[in-house]
């Protein structure tokens, strides 16, 4: 009899502890990126080890375990570039000065005044660097400092697609130009001249600044070593070119940028004898050309697409990949540690995070200018609240007719 006010309080402890995880979730329902928590009970062990039976009573209740559901919330558009959501596996990697890791599931970032991409409580978000050639660098803090200045990058490599005509009289002449940036940023007024060659399908190609350019002092085109060799483009009865080197365009410069600045002129794609530059009997005609250097311009505007790529909009029209965001994986997402302001740490019982960035492996990919909500059931919430109360209530009349009955007993005396 003594037995059931110990199994009634192991009731009314067990109530408690769930009312209170019923609380954390409903206090938590507009919390971003919150997960809900559900509690497990399982029965105490018979009151004699020795008799494991059918028959042997039970002690009461325990709890099993405080679980977390891994859900997505819904998603909540925000129309801030910076907040971000993640749809599948994963959480965000953020580090304090110390570079602790830490994770967590809600994306409410911003910039602070030093550039770095921050979450409310001033850890640094993660990501890999992406350097000029396109590939991935250290993993570090995603700062803009640097970004926020003007941003150019000097012309090194020019491609033309042009005809020339193999009818053309000897001595016909065709010009183009095409803008070219030094390594200051400034834009350059480069012209091509082409002249047909008496005699064969050749011409000679030269280069040219505008004499009244005081930036420059000259431009030449070089195949051989030599800068007084014209260079002469050679092509065959098809109409292809034969003299497949790339020639390189050499700019000596006056305006205080880095001097000679060289350009490889690609008349040909590479590996290829069917050049972008062809000597067919149609019309000359210019039908592509591109260099890829661009002027100085300034940030304007940082976005984040969802495999991650933070990309810098520039005054000057360019688009720059800056960095790319990281996600980290665990054996068990249940092992994790709660720190509170929705941070988790890596524990034994989750094992050691794999960090990747965005959409690698089992990783989720990112929908930016939104945020995951909580993903508590309101609902289900209240349901369990109602049923926990009355376990509470069950478990205090166990206790109140014990009471009752030991006083019975008790009065036998008399």
């Amino acid at each position: 009899m003594i037995g059931s006010l110990y199994s009634g309080i192991s009731g009314l402890n067990a109530s408690s502890a769930a009312m209170s995880v019923i609380g954390d979730n409903i206090a938590n329902v507009a919390t971003t990126g919150f997960k809900s928590s559900n509690m497990s009970f399982s029965s105490m062990f018979s009151q004699s080890l020795g008799e494991a039976t059918a028959k042997a009573a039970g002690s009461g209740v325990q709890i099993a375990a405080i679980s977390e559901n891994w859900t997505s919330g819904s998603f909540e558009n925000t129309g801030n570039g910076t907040d971000l959501a993640i749809s599948g596996k994963g959480l965000f990697v953020v580090v304090n000065d110390n570079n602790e890791q830490f994770f967590t599931r809600a994306g409410n970032f911003n910039f602070n005044s030093d550039g770095d991409l921050v979450n409310p409580a001033g850890l640094k978000v993660q990501g890999y660097q992406i350097n000029d050639g396109g590939g991935l660098g250290a993993l570090g803090d995603i700062n803009i400092a640097g970004d926020n200045t003007y941003r150019n990058l000097d012309t090194t490599e020019m491609t033309i697609g042009l005809n020339l005509d193999a009818s053309s009289d000897d001595g016909a002449t065709f010009e183009t130009t095409i803008t070219v940036n030094d390594s200051l940023g400034n834009n350059i007024l480069l012209t091509l001249n082409f002249t047909k060659q008496s005699g064969s399908n050749s011409w000679a190609v030269s280069a040219a600044i505008p004499a009244d350019n005081p930036a420059t002092q000259y431009a030449v085109i070089d195949d051989d070593g030599d800068p007084a060799t014209a260079t002469i483009l050679n092509f065959d009865s098809t109409g292809q070119l034969t003299n497949i080197a790339n020639p390189t365009i050499t700019l000596a410069l006056a305006n205080g940028a880095v001097s000679p600045q060289t350009i490889s002129l690609n008349l040909t794609d590479a590996g290829s004898t069917n050049g972008n530059v062809t000597g067919y009997p149609s019309a000359t005609m210019m039908s592509a050309q591109r260099q890829d250097g661009y002027p100085a311009g300034i940030l304007q505007n940082i976005s984040v697409d969802g495999l991650g790529y933070v990309t810098g909009s520039y005054s000057n029209g360019q688009r720059i990949n800056l960095y790319r965001l990281v996600l980290a994986d665990f054996p068990s997402y249940q092992g994790l540690s709660k720190i509170g302001n929705n941070l988790y740490t890596a524990s034994r019982a989750s094992g050691q995070p794999s960090i990747a960035v965005v959409g690698e492996g089992r990783l989720g990919a990112l929908t930016s200018s939104a945020l995951e909500l909580s993903n508590v059931d309101l609902a289900s919430e209240f349901v369990k609240m109602i049923t926990t109360q009355r376990a509470y209530q069950a478990n205090s009349r166990v206790i109140s007719t014990s009471d009752e009955l030991l006083n019975e007993l008790i009065n036998l005396k008399r």
